[in-house]
């Protein structure tokens, strides 16, 4: 029996669609650092966002930072919105 080195294994591929649920901070556990690193657009009720902290398709909502005010720990605080959200990942592969 021959091993072979891990490297020589191809990786498997990851989706096209974006996850239901995801979260730009750390803390959560709906933080994913590989599908982060491959950029997600966000669209929510027909306008394109790049402040949202977390969303969520299937309940329709997005969490989106509170203006510069923080909590006692330093995080940010967060308001949640409502309403129709669209993900796809920035990355797309081109035909």
């Amino acid at each position: 029996m021959v091993d072979t080195p891990a490297s020589d294994t191809p990786a498997a591929p990851q989706s096209e669609t974006p996850p239901d649920r995801l979260s730009t901070n750390p803390r959560s556990p709906h933080f994913d650092v590989d599908t982060l690193q491959r950029g997600i657009g966000i669209r929510f009720k027909d306008r394109v966002r790049t402040d949202v902290e977390e969303y969520c398709i299937s309940e329709g909502w997005i969490r989106v930072a509170a203006g510069k005010t923080r909590d006692r720990h330093g995080q940010p605080l967060t308001i949640k919105l409502s309403g129709p959200v669209e993900a796809w990942f920035e990355d797309a592969k081109q035909d």
